[in-house]
């Protein structure tokens, strides 16, 4: 038996625990800041609302603090929103122990300061190099997961017996995973799909949204090796599969739709999407300035086309 501190009690962070617990893990589920939520997952049925189903009463929930993050653990899972990535890594600025952080957050973020597009590890590890920091990406929806519905993930760190450690202690019969040491390969991978989905979730019909998901997919090649991520990445579960997932459903397919419908995104968001995030926009309007300024436009119409329609609010045109 393992400890587990999970950071997030969303979706994923909540769905996540469900193969530790199954494992014999012993399981913490902490929410840094959505008290609401929280509230909710304190009540006697431990019932979570996006999930729809009860927790394990095997595990424990609390509101995350100082104290439980310096108390000793075998690995802690950050399953935050990109967004709020930026929280947690100021309660990890001082955290001095070898144990294993393994990320779930998809996302990238500009950093201003030296002018170029970072990953969510290297975010987290600003101030604080010495953790020991892995990411886990893939074609996983949490609700599946909850309900032990076969998945398949990826794990990746730069030294491949640490993600398969970290593999070992959570694959199940119906959680399987890969390894990888392509870290930021994964990490672009996982983040840029979700502009994708929306494009493809763009087409008119099943013909159109095919080819957009092929040309999407050649895209992304050309991005993943621009950003110094490895070609074979692209092609496995953190690109074409996740991808794959977020076209066929989900909430950047679903903006997508309504982009391809004629609406701006800003009215969209307010018609149909007014309490939903989405990703792929939020992605958007964090990476357009370098992507404007610094990628050949040719090579990348699709993605031009969608940064253009989302950050100067204008009805998407797709350049192909």
């Amino acid at each position: 038996m393992k400890k587990v501190l999970i950071i997030g009690s969303g979706a994923m962070g909540a769905a996540f625990s469900v193969p530790l617990i199954d494992n014999k893990h012993k399981v913490t589920l902490t929410e840094p800041y959505n008290i609401k939520l929280l509230k909710k997952l304190l009540n006697k049925k431990k019932f979570h609302p996006n999930l729809k189903i009860a927790m394990s009463k095997k595990l424990s929930i609390k509101k995350l603090t100082p104290q439980i993050i310096s108390q000793k653990w075998d690995l802690i899972v950050v399953a935050v929103s990109s967004i709020g990535i930026e929280l947690i890594r100021k309660y990890l600025k001082n955290f001095n122990q070898k144990t294993s952080i393994l990320i779930l957050t998809k996302g990238l973020k500009y950093d201003k300061k030296i002018k170029r597009i970072i990953t969510m590890p290297e975010q987290l590890s600003t101030g604080n190099k010495k953790l020991n920091i892995s990411v886990l990406k893939g074609p996983c929806l949490a609700k599946e997961l909850a309900r032990k519905i076969k998945s398949y993930t990826v794990v990746a760190n730069k030294n491949i017996r640490v993600a398969k450690k970290i593999g070992k202690l959570i694959s199940t019969n119906y959680y399987k995973t890969e390894y990888s040491t392509d870290v930021r390969g994964i990490e672009f991978s996982s983040a840029i799909k979700n502009i994708y989905s929306m494009i493809i979730g763009s087409g008119e019909g099943n013909n159109t949204s095919s080819a957009l998901f092929r040309k999407s997919f050649d895209e992304m090649e050309y991005l993943i090796k621009f950003f110094k991520g490895k070609k074979e990445t692209i092609q496995g579960l953190a690109g074409i599969g996740d991808l794959y997932v977020s076209a066929v459903g989900g909430r950047n397919s679903k903006m997508g739709e309504y982009l391809g419908k004629g609406f701006t995104f800003k009215n969209a968001k307010k018609k149909f999407m007014k309490n939903e995030t989405v990703e792929g926009a939020d992605l958007a309007y964090e990476i357009a300035p370098y992507i404007f300024r610094k990628i050949n436009k040719k090579k990348i119409p699709l993605m031009i086309s969608l940064l253009t329609a989302i950050c100067r609010n204008k009805k998407l045109k797709l350049i192909n």
